[in-house]
């Protein structure tokens, strides 16, 4: 068996020399072989240097996409790749030392599965603020971590795994692309890149593991530990929803409905008194719910463009 992994990368080759370290500690598994794909996408950072260090260490195939977006350079990775299978990460993601070995077993374990994805925990970069450390349950999956609190098996229609630890067949990924208006580019977000693609295989059939064995740990830098961060990144998630999903209920207002200018306001002032009344696991909920519904309201389409 030949496995393929892919990540894409963007001005990150501090991060990138140490995701890759832990590539090369990864445990060999009998009969399977597998390269690594990273694909530059245009970096002007030392990411070309990084490659170059570990050329020697590791299976590297460096590959460069210069249209910006990291759907495009997942979807060039998916062109490249050798492999039956795509094991996907990110370059501020560490593997597990048994990663591979546990993805090739449950592959083996449902050969007619098409999607998998594994655990993700979250490694919050020094202390965080008091605010997330008593709040994370609540918000956790932005910054990516993934836990179903099951054992390994089919998974129930409403996962979709993450970017950072997930697997598909490339068979698969040949039927249903990245689509390139999604995911991080230079200067935006609009997340959910993955959540599009496996919604769309699931409607064709596609059968969905999961892999609690085949765990990473997600990086978060201080950067990303702000309410200006998570503010940003439910705002665009709003956005893909305008993008996608149709409204519900009746009555407008500013040919918004209004069930999502009540949802803004209502949430967001839960979340104000929240801070003073409540813990943060409680009041993040409306913080996320009041920004979700101002991106859907500066996005709103009638007749959504992504379905």
């Amino acid at each position: 068996m030949l496995i393929s992994i892919a990540l894409p990368t963007w001005n990150r080759s501090a991060l990138l020399r140490r995701t890759l370290e832990q590539f090369t500690h990864l445990e060999p598994v009998d009969g399977v072989t597998w390269e690594l794909l990273v694909v530059d996408n245009n970096s002007t950072d030392e990411t070309p240097d990084v490659l170059a260090e570990f050329a020697t260490r590791l299976p590297l195939r460096p590959l460069r996409e210069p249209s910006a977006g990291k759907s495009n350079a997942a979807n060039l990775a998916v062109r490249e790749a050798r492999g039956e299978y795509i094991l996907w990460t990110d370059d501020d993601v560490f593997v597990d030392s048994d990663w591979l070995r546990q993805y090739v077993a449950a592959f083996r374990r449902y050969p007619d599965a098409d999607v998998f994805g594994g655990r993700i925990d979250v490694w919050l970069e020094g202390t965080p603020p008091r605010w997330l450390a008593e709040g994370l349950d609540a918000v956790k999956e932005i910054y990516g971590a993934l836990d179903l609190q099951r054992p390994q098996g089919s998974a129930p229609e409403s996962f979709h795994p993450f970017g950072g630890n997930m697997a598909l067949k490339r068979s698969a990924h040949l039927r249903q692309a990245f689509d390139p208006r999604i995911g991080p580019q230079a200067g935006t977000v609009i997340p959910g890149e993955e959540w599009v693609l496996v919604r769309a295989l699931r409607r064709t059939g596609s059968h969905v593991v999961w892999v609690p064995e085949a765990r990473v740990r997600h990086f978060i830098p201080r950067a990303r530990q702000t309410q200006a961060f998570l503010r940003g990144y439910y705002r665009s998630h709003g956005k893909l929803l305008a993008q996608m999903e149709t409204t519900r209920g009746l009555g407008t207002w500013f040919g918004r409905p209004l069930w999502l200018w009540r949802q803004w306001i209502e949430c967001g002032f839960r979340a104000r008194i929240g801070r003073l009344t409540s813990p943060p696991e409680r009041w993040l909920k409306n913080f996320a719910y009041s920004a979700v519904a101002w991106g859907w309201l500066r996005n709103y389409q009638r007749k959504p463009s992504l379905r």
